[in-house]
């Protein structure tokens, strides 16, 4: 029987996705996962060597060998055939996000965060400061906290929410990087929010929040779709996992 694939360590999340050629579009997209992403970061971008890449990521240089040539050889196929490169999924954990000073989450507590300023929903999701935190227990908000996030970007952020074990998260404008980090990391998106923060924890908690599914930041282009509400959504399961795609055979 193969052996369990040991998780790989990454940095955080990519803030861009998506990469698509002009010309050749509806071709076969190319799939790369995020290890093989982190390695292409820790090795081309950051010019480590393949030993401190494997100590970075926890496996062995072997291991990171073969995860980088596999990697090359997609990044090379998109380049030379024009196909769509995808980053998702893979076998990997998030490095500490500086969540430590996060309240631990209950084992049966459904973790809220609200883009936050001043007691409103922070309107632009990728360069908000602040979170505010709620965990819901039997329908009713039990605890509170207010978090300095550590750093802006999609990437960063959807990271951070992930490491502090969130559910559910309110914002007003969101860019589509962001949403596919969210997606990644198993978090449920309610955008298009304005307003209180704490009445909009109170109203998805109640499962009458009204948001739009459709939202984006402003730069991303125009707001679009009907508001909807949460209602039979905030209950939904989520992945909560570190670990994510197939078990292989260690390399």
């Amino acid at each position: 029987m193969p052996r369990k694939q040991r998780c790989r360590w990454i940095g955080g999340y990519p803030d861009c996705w998506e990469f698509f050629p002009e010309e050749t579009a509806s071709k076969e997209p190319v799939i790369m996962s995020l290890d093989e992403f982190e390695t292409i970061r820790l090795l081309d971008r950051e010019g480590m060597t393949q030993e401190q890449c494997a100590e970075r990521m926890g496996v062995a240089r072997s291991t990171v060998t073969a995860i980088y040539d596999s990697a090359r050889r997609k990044m090379a196929e998109a380049l030379v055939d024009g196909k769509h490169l995808l980053i998702r999924g893979g076998n990997y954990r998030l490095k500490d996000q500086g969540t430590e000073r996060i309240i631990q989450k209950g084992t049966d507590s459904m973790r809220i965060a609200v883009t936050y300023e001043n007691g409103e929903i922070f309107q632009h999701f990728g360069h908000t400061g602040q979170f505010k935190f709620y965990d819901v227990e039997e329908g009713k908000i039990v605890t509170e906290q207010i978090v300095n996030t550590n750093g802006s970007g999609h990437g960063a952020l959807a990271g951070f929410l992930k490491a502090a074990q969130v559910d559910s998260l309110i914002c007003g404008g969101i860019g589509m990087g962001a949403r596919n980090a969210l997606v990644e990391a198993g978090i449920k998106l309610y955008g298009g929010v304005s307003g209180s923060a704490d009445s909009a924890a109170q109203a998805l908690t109640a499962g009458t929040l009204q948001y739009d599914p459709n939202v984006q930041c402003g730069h991303h282009g125009n707001h679009h779709g009907e508001g909807h509400s949460c209602s039979g959504h905030h209950g939904e399961g989520h992945r909560c996992g570190h670990c994510h795609g197939d078990q292989q055979q260690e390399s």
